[in-house]
């Protein structure tokens, strides 16, 4: 279940809630999608924080991205997908294909600068999987393995 605040935003804003397939689908067939991960309200106090930002998004880039919530039950699923470790998450697509994600709340001009970097991307495979705890806080610019041999 989401929170009382996504649900009322979901309604006001008639977002597609899909699971792992219809998001998949959906990606497909529009050039830039947005996946919104919410995550577990009641455990994550930045769930409805970036449940408000998310139709400020979506608007700040002129309907450009097209938004999706993911289903709470297909969550876990796509986050494997994506490899990201912490939610909530905001996973960008390009025609179905992974441009990039940025996890929990930042700043305003935060989204806009790293939003705007993202779309201008070529697609790629997601960053490789980290455990909680390792380099970078989760960030996905550096990867420190194996280079000390090179």
């Amino acid at each position: 279940m989401f929170s009382a605040l996504l649900a009322s935003i979901i309604e006001r804003h008639d977002y597609p809630v899909c699971d792992d397939s219809a998001a998949a689908a959906h990606a497909a067939q529009h050039e830039f999608t947005v996946l919104l991960f919410a995550g577990d309200a009641d455990r994550l106090m930045e769930s409805d924080d970036v449940a408000v930002i998310f139709p400020e998004i979506i608007k700040a880039f002129g309907g450009k991205i097209s938004p999706v919530v993911v289903a709470r039950e297909s969550e876990r699923i796509l986050q494997r997908k994506y490899r990201f470790s912490a939610f909530p998450a905001l996973v960008f697509l390009k025609r179905g294909e992974y441009l990039g994600t940025i996890a929990r709340v930042k700043d305003w001009a935060e989204y806009i600068h790293d939003i705007s970097n993202i779309l201008v991307r070529a697609p790629s495979e997601p960053p490789p999987f980290k455990l909680p705890g390792q380099l970078n806080n989760g960030a996905d610019e550096h990867h420190h393995q194996n280079h000390e041999h090179e």
